[in-house]
C-alpha cells in the first residue's frame, strides 16, 4: 500500500497499530532524505509525540521505521533529535580536515627528480632530496628533504604526480584469433581428441624429445607421438601421422593456449580436414584434463622423467607406432566414470568395477558405431587387430620392444 504526506495526519494510533502488526506492506512515496526527514517531523508533530505514553510511543516508533526504511536505530536517533530541537534536519559531513603539508610544488619536484633519476627506490630517492637541501642549499627541497619514504610512494600515487610525469596505460589482452575458447561437447560421439606436449627434458643443456599426446574425449583412444622440436617443422608430420592412426574421423581438435599447437599452420591444416578447433578457457584446469592425466599415467610412467636425446625422436616414434599405440587402444583397460548426484546436485564421479573397457571395447559400445570409421576401415579389421594377441601377450612384447628402443637411446647418447 502507497500513502502520500496528505493521509498521515489523518492515521489514529490504532491504525498505526494494525499496519504495524500486519503484514501488509506500506511505502511513503516521497524522495530523497530531506522529504523523509520532514516527514518524520510532521507526523510526531502532528501526534503529539511528547505527550503520549511509553507504549503509544513505542507504536510510533514501529511505525516510523516501518514506512520510513529507516533501521530502528536511526528512527530512535531522529526522534530523539526532534524531541530536544522540534527538528529533524539533515546534519553536515564532519570530516576531519588535516592541514596539507606537501604543496602541488612539492609534488611535481618529486617527479622530476624521479624523472631525472629513472624512479630509483624510495629509500634512494628519499637520500637524494635530503642531499639536495642539506649540501647543495638548494631551498625548494625544504620540506621535501624531511620525507618518510612511504610517503613518497603516497605522493607518486597522486593524482598531480601522475599528470607531471606518470602517463597510464593499461594492458591490452592480446587477441589470437586461432582456435575457439571452450569446452568441446562431443555429445556420446568419437573423435573430439584432447592434445597436449610432454617435454621428456635435458641434459647438460641439450635438448630432449617432446611427446605428443593425444585423447579421445569419448572412447580415451590413445594415439602417442614424438618430435625433435615442436617447432612446424617438425611438428605438423607427426601430428598428422598421429590423426591418422585414430579408426574414427577427427570431429575435434582441442590443446591449451600453447603456441606450439595455437598458431597458423596447424589451424590450416585442421580447416583443411574439417576439423573443429578449439581451446582451453582462462582459469578451467579441467578443460584439458583428461589428456593431462594420460601424460602422468602413460608416457611418464612409461618413459620416465630420464633425458632422450632429440635425435632419438624417430626411433621412440616408431615404437609408439609399432607397439604403444596397439596395447592402449586394444589391450589397456581405462575407467569410465559414473556420474551420481547428490540431494543438492552436487555431481560425483564413480568408478565401479563394470566401468572399466578397452577403448576399442568402448568404442563398439556405442550405438551404430561403424558409422564414424573412416574410409578403408572395417569392423572386421579392427577386431583381427584386438584379438590376435592376448592382453598380457601384448604388454610383454610392448616392454620388450622398449627396453631394446630405450637400450639404444643410451648406447648412441
Amino acid at each position: 500500500m502507497t500513502i502520500s504526506m496528505q493521509n498521515l495526519e489523518k492515521l489514529t494510533l490504532a491504525e498505526m497499530e494494525e499496519f504495524v502488526d500486519g503484514s501488509r506492506k506500506l511505502t511513503l512515496s516521497v524522495e530523497g532524505e530531506g522529504a523523509i526527514y520532514a516527514f518524520i517531523e510532521a507526523l510526531l508533530r502532528a501526534q503529539q509525540y511528547r505527550r503520549l505514553s511509553r507504549g503509544q510511543r513505542g507504536v510510533v516508533r514501529r511505525f516510523l521505521a516501518k514506512v520510513s526504511g529507516l533501521s530502528r536505530a536511526q528512527t530512535t536517533r531522529l526522534i530523539a533529535r526532534w524531541t530536544k530541537t522540534r527538528q529533524v534536519r539533515r546534519r553536515p559531513a564532519r570530516r576531519p580536515r588535516f592541514p596539507r603539508h606537501y604543496t602541488a610544488e612539492d609534488i611535481v619536484l618529486l617527479a622530476e627528480v624521479d624523472g631525472a633519476h629513472q624512479d630509483l627506490s624510495g629509500p634512494a630517492v628519499r637520500h637524494i632530496l635530503e642531499r639536495e637541501f642539506q649540501i647543495f642549499h638548494k631551498p625548494e627541497y625544504q620540506r621535501l628533504a624531511g620525507i618518510s619514504v612511504s610517503h613518497i610512494y603516497n605522493l607518486r600515487r597522486s593524482k598531480t604526480y601522475r599528470r607531471s610525469r606518470v602517463r597510464v596505460q593499461r594492458t591490452k589482452g592480446r587477441q589470437v584469433p586461432i582456435g575457439e575458447r571452450r569446452k568441446p561437447d562431443p555429445r556420446g560421439r568419437p573423435g573430439y581428441l584432447r592434445v597436449d606436449t610432454v617435454h621428456q627434458g635435458q641434459q647438460d643443456g641439450k635438448p630432449g624429445v617432446f611427446h605428443l599426446n593425444a585423447v579421445d574425449t569419448e572412447t580415451q583412444w590413445q594415439v602417442v607421438g614424438c618430435v625433435e622440436t615442436i617447432c612446424e617443422r617438425d611438428l605438423i608430420p607427426v601430428l598428422e601421422a598421429m590423426l591418422h592412426q585414430f579408426p574414427f574421423h577427427t570431429l575435434g581438435f582441442h590443446c591449451d593456449n600453447g603456441s606450439e599447437f595455437i598458431n597458423h599452420k596447424v589451424a590450416a591444416m585442421l580447416n583443411k580436414l574439417l576439423v573443429e578447433f578449439t581451446k582451453s578457457r582462462a582459469y578451467r584446469t579441467t578443460d584439458n584434463a583428461l589428456v593431462e592425466g594420460k601424460n602422468g599415467a602413460v608416457i611418464r610412467k612409461h618413459m620416465g622423467y630420464g633425458p632422450i636425446g632429440s635425435e632419438h625422436a624417430e626411433r621412440v616414434q616408431k615404437f609408439y607406432t609399432a607397439h604403444l599405440n596397439p596395447y592402449l587402444n586394444y589391450h589397456r583397460p581405462c575407467g569410465f566414470a559414473t556420474l551420481e548426484y547428490g540431494k543438492r546436485g552436487k555431481k560425483t564421479r564413480v568408478y565401479c568395477a563394470g566401468d572399466y573397457q578397452t577403448p576399442y571395447e568402448k568404442l563398439t559400445s556405442i550405438p551404430d558405431w561403424q558409422q564414424y570409421l573412416k574410409p578403408g576401415i572395417s569392423t572386421k579389421m579392427l577386431q583381427q587387430q584386438a584379438t590376435r594377441i592376448s592382453d598380457t601377450e601384448a604388454a610383454t612384447e610392448m616392454q620388450k620392444a622398449k627396453l631394446a628402443m630405450l637400450a639404444a637411446c643410451r648406447t648412441k647418447r
